[in-house]
């Protein structure tokens, strides 16, 4: 029964991420909130009266009943904003959507998760890249996502599948339908070795202004977000600059500058807003990782240098991650403010023990 309000939660007009959360946090959970006296929804600060109306009618619960049809038909999965289901990732995105449908049987919480995006126009110097890195990529053992449109990310999709690695498509419309409809065969291979994700409720259909709010799913799922090739204005772009806004790593392969479909990487190059990366190796750099089936030594740990307790517990805290760890992620587990944090990771820095990357941003060298 819980499922039912959760859908109808996403239902009602001006309740999205945030109020939606606000919500959640002051009633408990989506029953409660459709339950609630109409004074205590009235009591909500920035509660419109069009939203109080929307929980109280009956019109949502019915819209949110057919869809709960569909859903069931149709064996979709819903992923809730705080609970286990939901990718964690995503949760720690302040603008995640609350509600997620999802058909498929790839892990959203994979070790390590690659979104690579680009131009619907690739270039056979794009496509080539683009197949060339995800056959690299098979090694290391990584989850691949992207948008299901033309150009990059069809390459990116059926690279993928090619090389028995899980995919996932981020929809801009409802799971009822696949658009381009050209790629209709390959989502069903995605299907079974992989995944078809949206926010959108069946009925929705592929309109321009869905395509933005698609991106930040792709950028808030992964590790890092690789552009492979992009105009100066689009859809990669728009990714990239969300997946930085986020604290994630971006990466861009360079092209020729008197391409018009380079323009947009060579931009997020020059400008900081990427990594330069000319193929796989580059990638395990910067993220720290290693192949899959590399055999882990289990040596003791020997630092050249004595650190302070300070300097100690966080060092200890980001090489046990074995993984990147944003100074906000930091702060929040160690309870400390980012000031005092900041001034500690300098020092770690400058003895070279750990490396800082864009978006604040730490991993152990």
């Amino acid at each position: 029964m819980s499922l039912l309000y959760q859908i109808a939660l996403t239902k009602v007009s001006g309740v999205g991420p945030v109020a939606g959360r606000h919500l959640l946090a002051h009633f408990g959970d989506a029953k409660a909130i459709f339950t609630a006296p109409q004074k205590d929804l009235k009591s909500i600060p920035g509660l419109t009266s069009k939203a109080v109306m929307g929980i109280l009618g009956a019109d949502t619960l019915k819209t949110a009943e057919k869809e709960l049809q569909f859903i069931e038909k149709h064996g979709i999965q819903i992923l809730f904003w705080g609970t286990d289901s939901y990718p964690k990732r995503l949760a720690e995105c302040t603008d995640a959507p609350l509600l997620l449908y999802y058909r498929g049987n790839a892990d959203l919480n994979a070790p390590r998760m690659v979104s690579i995006v680009g131009t619907r126009n690739a270039t056979a110097y794009g496509k080539s890249i683009c197949a060339n890195f995800i056959k690299e990529l098979k090694s290391y053992n990584v989850t691949i996502i992207s948008g299901l449109a033309y150009g990059i990310d069809s390459s990116a999709h059926q690279g993928a599948l090619d090389h028995d690695i899980p995919t996932i498509g981020v929809l801009g419309h409802g799971l009822d339908r696949i658009y381009p409809a050209a790629n209709r065969e390959m989502a069903a291979r995605m299907l079974g070795y992989g995944g078809l994700l949206t926010e959108f409720p069946s009925g929705t259909k592929p309109d321009r202004q869905n395509f933005p709010m698609r991106n930040r799913i792709i950028a808030g799922l992964a590790d890092v977000t690789v552009v492979v090739e992009a105009a100066a204005k689009g859809g990669a772009l728009i990714t990239a600059e969300l997946a930085n806004s986020y604290s994630r790593d971006v990466c861009a392969f360079p092209g020729n500058l008197h391409q018009e479909f380079s323009a947009g990487c060579n931009y997020l190059i020059k400008t900081h807003r990427a990594h330069l990366i000319t193929d796989t190796k580059d990638l395990q750099y910067l993220m720290n990782w290693e192949p899959a089936d590399t055999p882990k030594q289990q040596t003791q740990l020997q630092l050249p240098i004595s650190l302070g307790e300070s300097q100690q517990r966080v060092y200890n805290i980001i090489h046990t991650a074995g993984r990147q760890l944003a100074i906000d992620e930091l702060a929040r587990e160690l309870q400390w403010s980012q000031s005092k944090l900041a001034i500690t990771l300098l020092e770690l820095e400058m003895n070279g023990l750990v490396a800082a990357l864009p978006g604040k941003v730490y991993r152990a060298t």
